[in-house]
């Protein structure tokens, strides 16, 4: 483990030994840290394995313990000029800075600063999205804050989630309903049982109910066309250019009627399933496609007990996969109805809240993220062949 730790301190001091004229500021960077995750060594596994790599980079680091619930949104409005994120911690801390209270709802502006984001905690789902996978935590640690360095960025899909009363919370994973969420969430009551718990967890949800079926109307738009990017300006213009463009586009542009806009097609669908999943393609990045869509899977609700524990196993390892059997559809936009008296919860990017009918909308490439230059060639590669 030092001699990882070595290795990368010496690949970052390379970044912090380069020159730069005395006119220019240093880069800024905000880290948020999260002390309580991956159960409180999350403090102590950001000194020792992230923070000397970022110091010796040359970077002009502020770290921020968000300490209670809610402190990230104070200090994510006080915060000025800052030229990177870093989020340090796991699902949670994600969920803390980026969705509920802070940076997609303060200011279009933070939407286009890169975010950064270093493994601690116990559930990381976007680390396989962006790093290579790694038994070793020391150089998954590592990896990751090397490649905030590094530079490279993809961009990220991130999913509105909003109910009748309550201020919308964003994914950048998914949500899921169901059996399979609610057993997996059991999964640490088991312990003792070693790498039995998974199994006992969903072995004895069936005790409770069976069949378990949940029940719910679903509409939903197709996917949409994804439209180029375009280059983004790296100064603003001069005034008179900009008074120039806008009278232009007035006296040119075409007048008379507006064009009727066709009617949105909402498709209608009847659930009942084990669970229902809807999902961001950022677990399958493909930075070629021509559409944007979120993948919303029904799983099948006819299964043997035996068939709900091997599924739930497959599904601890990856809640966001579309098993054998399940009906598959892609949407850009979609409204889930659920029966008057639903109990249950929901599973935001491994966050519980209140199931409740809700309309989720896909925000395509709203954040950039840092990622390993590696993962983003494989992407390249894979989308040429």
């Amino acid at each position: 483990d030092n001699l990882l730790r070595r290795a990368a301190c010496q690949e970052a001091q390379a970044f912090g030994n380069q020159l730069i004229p005395a006119t220019m500021p240093l880069k800024k960077a905000t880290v948020f840290l999260n002390p309580a995750a991956c159960k409180g060594k999350a403090g102590n596994l950001f000194e020792k394995n992230a923070a000397p790599i970022l110091h010796l980079s040359g970077l002009d680091v502020t770290v921020v313990k968000t300490d209670y619930e809610g402190q990230a949104k104070k200090l994510l409005e006080l915060m000025e000029n800052t030229d990177l994120i870093i989020i340090a911690g796991g699902d949670g801390t994600v969920q803390e800075v980026l969705h509920e209270p802070g940076l997609l709802r303060i200011t279009a502006a933070f939407s286009k600063i890169p975010i950064g984001f270093i493994p601690l905690g116990k559930t990381c789902s976007l680390s396989h999205a962006l790093y290579p996978e790694s038994t070793n935590q020391v150089q998954h640690i590592t990896n990751a804050t090397l490649a905030i360095l590094k530079g490279e960025t993809v961009p990220l899909d991130v999913l509105q989630i909003k109910g009748e009363k309550e201020q919308p919370v964003f994914a950048v994973s998914g949500l899921r309903w169901g059996s399979y969420r609610d057993a997996g969430v059991k999964v640490s009551k088991y312990w003792y049982l070693g790498p039995l718990k998974t199994k006992a967890a969903h072995f004895f949800s069936t005790f409770k109910e069976w069949p378990q079926k949940h029940q719910a109307a679903l509409m939903y738009l197709g996917p949409t066309e994804r439209p180029p990017e375009e280059p983004e300006e790296k100064s603003r213009p001069p005034l008179h250019v900009r008074l120039y463009r806008r009278l232009q586009s007035y006296w040119f542009s075409p007048k008379g009627f507006p064009k009727e806009v066709a009617p949105e097609e909402w498709e209608e669908l009847k659930l009942s399933t084990t669970e229902l999943c809807i999902a961001t393609q950022n677990r399958q990045l493909d930075l070629t496609r021509t559409e944007d869509f979120m993948d919303i899977c029904i799983e099948a609700e006819s299964v043997s007990k035996g068939q709900f524990v091997h599924r739930g196993s497959q599904k601890m390892r990856d809640p966001h996969m579309c098993l054998e059997g399940s009906q598959r559809i892609q949407a850009s936009r979609c409204i889930l109805q659920l029966p008057e008296g639903t109990e249950g919860f929901f599973g935001i990017d491994n966050e519980e809240y209140e199931a409740m009918p809700v309309e989720v909308k896909l925000l395509p490439r709203k954040l950039r993220f840092f990622c390993d230059p590696r993962m983003r060639e494989q992407l390249l590669q894979a989308a040429v062949q």
